[in-house]
């Protein structure tokens, strides 16, 4: 565990310095535009090269160093930064900028992603390997705190360069804990590592399609991570419409989910979840997903404060515990291939998501829930007319369908029973 937490740390900070850079460029675009539409498509183009590279990229980790491909991806994503920071500095940083940082940044940030998931089993022994993902979310929830707490105040006095000058510092806090410990690396002599190129390109499907129960799972995330990326693909930017333009209450209600995602986390790294990880999977996943439907709803800022905090809660859960069920699951010389090929089948659906969900709002819910829009008689008495009200009832009808597909997966007996057969 010593080594892991070394690691965790320097991922720790150079993620919180991302966090602070991704809060400011939300802002800076929202402000720039006003449209969704933008918001959207810097995830789209920060998920598309992700799905291009996952299939190369398991063999990469299962073949080479894990710890340099860490280092690797540390390393682009400073450049990246320090692009984003020179062109701002010069006057010359538009929206399109961002979607090509946000390209580059989606490229190796998941080449070291899945470097360092893979490694994970490695450095930990078995029993710990549910507190170990529990620490991840615990991480990931914690810079949601910081970070917009941070950046919130750090915008309105150091401005955006400010922020990116951070964010490039944190990244040598990541590359300097890589530096001072030591990874070990499968063996190359596995028979698994030994096929032909082309069967060692698709040896990932192949071990899923043999797995039925692992690709009912799989299944499940396809269609949940379509769910998610539509949703919160426009959920700054109806926060935001909501509450004029208050950065303030974008910052706090993420603060707040970040909390609850932070208690969650810490809530799984000492319980280590239920013995039936399929239920952290769907049970927490449709519990989430109602979270963000009172959010859509609620107008008073205490109850979206609440809600934040509920949803945050609940979001380690399913993530914690799908991880878990493959961790145990694949065997670790493999698992390089194997998750890369799961992250580019699950992943599939996201860039759709993303794709639909600007124009459809900023094209249609918006519209129709204007005073006087095809949809404000029957939905404004819900949720209101006006600006944002178009994608409050967006975000809804996704978060609703995701909630029933969730409580559905029980009636897939594959997937209900992942863990036994």
């Amino acid at each position: 565990m010593h080594t892991f937490l070394i690691i965790w740390l320097g991922q720790f900070a150079s993620l919180l310095g991302s966090e602070l850079t991704n809060f400011a460029t939300t802002l800076w675009a929202w402000e720039t535009t006003g449209r969704a539409t933008p918001l959207s498509l810097i995830m789209l183009f920060t998920q598309i090269p992700k799905l291009l590279i996952a299939p190369f990229a398991g063999i990469w980790v299962d073949r080479y160093s894990r710890k340099y491909l860490m280092l690797l991806g540390d390393c682009v994503a400073g450049c990246s930064t320090l692009a984003l920071l020179a062109l701002f500095l010069s006057d010359h940083l538009q929206v399109w900028h961002l979607y090509i940082t946000g390209a580059i940044n989606g490229l190796f940030g998941y080449i070291q992603g899945l470097a360092y998931t893979a490694s994970l089993t490695l450095i930990v022994p078995k029993q710990h390997y549910g507190r170990v993902t529990a620490l991840g979310s615990v991480k990931a929830s914690g810079t949601f705190i910081l970070a917009p707490i941070l950046a919130g105040a750090l915008y309105a006095n150091i401005g955006f360069p400010g922020i990116l000058a951070i964010d490039i510092t944190t990244f040598f806090v990541a590359i300097a804990s890589l530096g001072i410990v030591h990874i070990s690396q499968t063996p190359e002599s596995s028979p698994s590592n030994e096929l032909p190129p082309w069967q060692t390109l698709t040896f990932g499907f192949q071990y899923l399609w043999g797995r039925p129960s692992l690709m009912a799972l799989l299944s499940f995330w396809v269609i949940n991570n379509f769910v998610d990326s539509a949703t919160f693909a426009i959920l700054p930017a109806m926060v935001l419409a909501r509450s004029g333009n208050d950065s303030l209450v974008w910052g706090t209600l993420f603060a707040f989910f970040g909390l609850g995602g932070l208690l969650g986390g810490l809530t799984l790294s000492i319980w280590g979840g239920p013995q039936r990880r399929i239920h952290s999977v769907l049970m927490a996943s449709a519990f989430w997903k109602v979270g963000i439907i009172v959010l859509a709803l609620a107008q008073q800022t205490v109850t979206k404060i609440g809600t934040a905090l509920f949803s945050g809660f609940c979001s380690p859960f399913p993530i914690s515990a799908n991880q878990t069920i493959w961790m145990s699951k694949v065997e670790p010389e493999v698992q390089g291939r194997v998750f890369a090929t799961r992250f580019f089948l699950t992943q599939l659906s996201s860039p759709i998501g993303y794709l639909i969900s600007g124009p459809l709002a900023d094209q249609f819910f918006e519209p129709a829930m204007q005073p006087g829009g095809i949809l404000a008689d029957l939905f404004g008495p819900i949720f209101g007319t006006g600006l944002g009200a178009g994608m409050a009832l967006q975000v809804s009808i996704f978060a609703t369908c995701g909630m029933l597909i969730a409580v559905g997966g029980y009636s897939i007996r594959q997937l209900r029973w992942v863990e036994i057969t």
